[in-house]
């Protein structure tokens, strides 16, 4: 008689499991299961098991309404080896695609990344990737982040990353890059231009001019070997908050360099910049500045948050003097 009496829970407990396992769409589930199958199973994708809800898997998340998959991040092990599997590009629906520390992730990134049209965030880094950056990143219309940090791509940056129109932050920093930052780059066609991270890498050449026409909140330019002057990211007009660029072979004025009020941070450490410091450095809330190993002369102005710096953001200059520097004779 108990057991009758439980028919209709056992019924709605067996409906309630088949609806479930019905949200997630089988296709998304299929594109998943392949790329699991690509990664040699790995440990983190566990609990990927056909026979339960894709929409419940780890690294996983789906759309509430549509139940397609808008989300695939797997970061931080090291057990996961392989190429970028072509079936990622069978995620017609993915918003963010997120591969981050997985020092046995290899090869180029793979064309089929470009059908991914909803693709908002990017995010490649910290890997073993290697191979050019492929051109057709740039049809990727709706990608607000791009991060290929620490890799190992090399070749020359693609003029084409300038015709996305909706990027809000461009990470390329600490990879084998060479030639020199495109022209393109002032020509973001975005509502705000993109904050940019070249650093660590081997561009060469001059800091194009174009980059006037664009305010970069944050500009990382470090650890190249790019030469000339560097005016154009400065200007009473920018809005500009942190520039690095140092560790390169820039050879400019600093005396006549404008600094805008929004400016923070800046980095020019281990260059050629000459001139002084302007008094009007006084009047900036500057949290970092670094001006050592330059051909800097004349004395530091007294004020403002200049002397709050050590020593050694100052030091090995021509013949820079005042504190926290010795005294100027």
């Amino acid at each position: 008689m108990a057991s009758k009496l439980n028919l209709p829970c056992l019924f709605l407990s067996l409906f309630i499991t088949i609806s479930v396992a019905e949200l997630c769409h089988q296709d998304d589930k299929k594109a998943l299961l392949n790329i699991k199958k690509a990664f040699n199973n790995p440990y983190i994708l566990t609990s990927w098991d056909p026979q339960t809800d894709c929409c419940h898997w780890y690294c996983v998340k789906c759309n509430r309404t549509t139940h397609r998959i808008t989300s695939l991040t797997i970061f931080a092990d090291d057990r996961l080896s392989g190429e970028i599997p072509p079936y990622v590009g069978d995620l017609p629906f993915l918003e963010t695609l997120i591969l981050h520390k997985l020092p046995n992730l290899t090869g180029p990134i793979h064309p089929n990344i470009a059908k991914l049209h909803n693709l908002k965030f990017l995010d490649l880094s910290w890997n073993s990737l290697s191979g050019p950056i492929p051109d057709f990143l740039s049809t990727l219309s709706n990608l607000f982040v791009l991060s290929l940090s620490f890799n190992n791509f090399n070749g020359t940056i693609p003029n084409s990353l300038s015709k996305l129109p909706n990027l809000g932050g461009l990470q390329l920093d600490r990879n084998n890059l060479t030639g020199e930052i495109p022209d393109s780059f002032g020509y973001f066609t975005g509502e705000q231009a993109p904050s940019l991270y070249l650093s660590h890498n081997q561009l060469s050449g001059k800091i194009p001019s174009s980059l006037s026409r664009l305010n970069f909140t944050s500009i990382d330019l470090s650890r190249n070997k790019l030469k000339g002057d560097a005016f154009m990211i400065f200007g009473s007009n920018k809005t500009v908050q942190i520039v690095d660029l140092s560790r390169n072979q820039l050879e400019f004025n600093l005396s006549e360099a404008v600094f805008p009020q929004s400016l923070t941070s800046l980095d020019v450490n281990h260059n050629k910049v000459f001139g002084g410091l302007r008094p009007e450095m006084t009047k900036l809330n500057f949290q970092y500045l670094n001006v050592s190993y330059n051909r800097l002369c004349g004395e530091i102005p007294v004020g403002g948050e200049l002397q709050k710096f050590d020593v050694y953001e100052y030091f090995h200059n021509k013949c820079l003097c005042g504190a926290p520097l010795g005294s100027c004779k």
